[in-house]
């Protein structure tokens, strides 16, 4: 089947495949294909109920007189993509909407550009430190009270176990309550990390070194056995973060991923960059967009956390693993805000995979 149906073109396009009507129509995300008149060409069904508007009217139609794009498109750079998180459109015939606002080119197919809506509230993004609540202040802190006050009778615990031992009491007991402890002390010491509340230093870093230094850690241990592709944009410029909070960032996903693939038969982990023009994200009403252009991805091949959780992975104690203790991509969640940026997650196909993605501001001179 042709590429192009409806519309008014000017040029010939390649032809897509006999599935491809099927599969548009089937995706469950909101698409509009636009021909390089700037006309509709297509609309899937999920489209039409977003913007209470049927595909047969919408073809053929100036691609601004079906909805309002966000602001920043129109200075939008030729030949590049666009994207605007947690932005407002306006359907003609529908009301103002709160979506993930992605514009790409179709490889093959000069001039053709695919817009995909996601309603904003089904994205995993990070709201900025400054909009966070006043009882999501609260309860950071009380936590971290909290962690510091049960620290203190584990260490007389433990303490009081070690004599016991010393004295000649049973060791196997002793040491069972030494283990729990020190097991205990370490789940507060991840609640610690979670709540610190200390700004990072942010200095303008080549990212490449640290991906490279986090690879080699996990190929050593964790993901030991296991694929660690590489996907980079040589071009990639320097990056507004923490050296150290990065790190662990990358440290962090990179074993959620190698977990994830456990007992697989051809366990595979990418690690992608990419320069995102037109990538922005909404700092608060009345407030500039902020720019984040440098894209890092961690994908895997993994099965993806359940669909009942996936909604919920940045959520303190949220897990999709039986041993899990949920408090790893909350501390992901929360340096990549402190840096600056947002993390997504993902499934996405072909070839499907799991995928996290974290946009980040680039250095400026």
């Amino acid at each position: 089947m042709a590429f192009p149906r409806g519309g008014l073109r000017r040029r010939p396009a390649p032809a897509l495949g006999p599935n491809f009507a099927e599969t548009f129509a089937a995706l469950p995300v909101a698409v509009l294909v636009i021909d390089p008149d700037g006309r509709i060409a297509h609309a899937n069904a999920a489209c039409e109920a977003m913007l209470n508007h049927a595909e047969t009217t919408m073809i053929g139609q100036p691609y601004d007189a079906v909805l309002s794009p966000p602001d920043g498109y129109v200075e939008r750079r030729d030949g590049h993509g666009f994207a605007a998180f947690d932005t407002e459109i306006e359907a003609v015939r529908g009301p103002r909407i709160r979506v993930d606002f992605v514009e790409s080119h179709v490889a093959d197919h000069p001039g053709w550009r695919i817009v995909t809506l996601h309603h904003a509230p089904q994205s995993r993004r990070v709201a900025q430190g400054a909009d966070r609540t006043a009882g999501a202040r609260a309860a950071v802190g009380a936590a971290a009270m909290l962690a510091h006050e049960i620290k203190n009778p584990l260490s007389g615990i433990r303490g009081a176990a070690q004599l016991l031992a010393s004295a000649g009491e049973d060791r196997e007991l002793t040491g069972l309550i030494t283990t729990e402890v020190d097991r205990i002390a370490a789940l507060i010491d991840r609640m610690q990390d979670f709540t610190d509340t200390r700004p990072l230093k942010l200095e303008p870093t080549n990212v490449y070194p640290l991906l490279d230094h986090a690879r080699r850690v996990a190929l050593a241990g964790f993901a030991r056995g296991m694929v660690i592709e590489e996907r980079f944009d040589p071009s990639l410029p320097p990056v507004l973060i923490d050296p150290h909070a990065f790190q662990q960032v990358m440290m962090n996903l990179l074993k959620n991923a190698a977990e994830a693939l456990a007992g697989l038969a051809q366990p595979r982990i990418v690690l992608a960059t990419a320069y995102r023009h037109g990538v922005s994200v909404s700092t608060g009403s009345g407030r500039p967009r902020l720019p984040l252009p440098i894209e890092i991805l961690v994908m895997d091949n993994g099965p993806g956390a359940p669909e009942d959780i996936a909604e919920h992975l940045f959520e303190p104690f949220v897990s999709g693993k039986p041993e899990g203790k949920g408090l790893g991509l909350p501390l992901v969640e929360k340096l990549v805000r402190d840096m600056g940026g947002i993390v997504q997650y993902a499934r996405e196909r072909p070839p499907e995979m799991t995928v996290f993605r974290i946009l980040l501001p680039r250095a400026r001179a």
